[in-house]
């Protein structure tokens, strides 16, 4: 009897133990989400637009921006901007006048400046290439305008080519609905990891698949935006390219094979033409991602590296420098 009894309780113990140990796990961890809410949803606005100048079909002119730093620069997408007449208002209730400082229509950014002495809370920016699937995010905007909200999920995927293979988007599962975008996608430490940009819905409403420009990316874009007014590209000459796969040193290697090309540009000048093969871009692996994410984001007097294999089999070393 006394065994029996012995039995029965630590089997009870076994039971409270576990129980308390998810019960704390389950508190600890939503208690980390809200300290990551309450710490970036300041940095959160909502944006609202006229239709005097159009820079989208965007009729309602309604959606979120991200502040990017204390002096006023503001974050947000492109498409959510009707006109160039801007209100944008703090998480505080107060409004501001906004003026476009840049554009990317590729990447469906723009960057806005306001003017205030209010102290503005920028928002802490995460390492977006650190991402792993499963991680906790929180999605922070003003969804249908009804105010600042939050939701939460985790990352679905990352690299996603959504009609822009170049901007590698994060997907997520947090609620993202009409107003989210330009919002803030944070992990659960509070630090934006991406800016909330589309869905993928069949009602125009959210379906648990929603997409994030990585933040790595909004860093890139946004600072060339604020120094230069354009994210400034570099040019080596309109060509078509297609991935193809071919044999070296008795391997088979992922490059960029050259379709089409007009007969302009650096590309053309130093001798390359239709069906040579890029090999090696800044001695990296060859593929549309590297290739696009090279010109576009190349900085004044960054070299860029091609390494060229052509149909006369020589491999060709060519180097093209950003200028003014």
């Amino acid at each position: 009897m006394k065994l029996f009894q012995s039995f029965n309780l630590n089997y009870l113990l076994i039971i409270f133990l576990t129980f308390s140990a998810t019960w704390y796990f389950i508190s600890n961890d939503n208690n980390k989400l809200v300290a990551a809410s309450e710490k970036s949803i300041s940095s959160v606005v909502t944006i609202s637009s006229t239709n005097n100048q159009t820079y989208s079909p965007n009729k309602n002119g309604m959606g979120s921006g991200v502040i990017f730093s204390e002096d006023g620069y503001i974050v947000t997408n492109l498409h959510i901007l009707s006109g160039n007449n801007i209100d944008v208002k703090l998480n505080n209730g107060k409004n501001y006048s906004a003026s476009i400082i840049g554009i990317d229509k590729n990447a469906d950014i723009a960057v806005l400046k306001i003017s205030t002495d209010d102290l503005l809370v920028p928002i802490n920016f995460a390492d977006s290439d650190n991402l792993k699937v499963g991680d906790k995010v929180l999605a922070i905007g003003n969804p249908y305008g009804i105010g600042t909200s939050v939701s939460s999920g985790i990352i679905s995927a990352t690299g996603r080519d959504y009609g822009n293979p170049y901007l590698q988007l994060i997907q997520t599962d947090a609620a993202i609905n009409p107003g989210n975008s330009g919002g803030a996608l944070i992990n659960e430490n509070g630090n934006l990891i991406g800016i909330n940009s589309k869905i993928f819905s069949k009602t125009g409403a959210y379906q648990g698949i929603g997409f994030a420009i990585p933040s790595n990316l909004v860093v890139q874009i946004s600072t060339q935006l604020i120094r230069y007014g354009e994210v400034r590209s570099l040019w080596i000459g309109n060509f078509r390219v297609a991935k193809v796969m071919y044999r070296q040193d008795n391997k088979i290697i992922e490059g960029l094979k050259i379709v089409e090309m007009e007969n302009v540009g650096p590309l053309y000048e130093n001798g390359i033409r239709t069906n040579d093969i890029i090999i090696k871009i800044n001695d990296e692996t060859s593929n549309w991602n590297n290739l696009i994410s090279s010109l576009r984001f190349a900085t004044l007097g960054e070299e860029l590296e091609l390494n060229i294999l052509t149909t006369s089999n020589k491999i060709l070393n060519l180097k093209f420098e950003t200028k003014n």
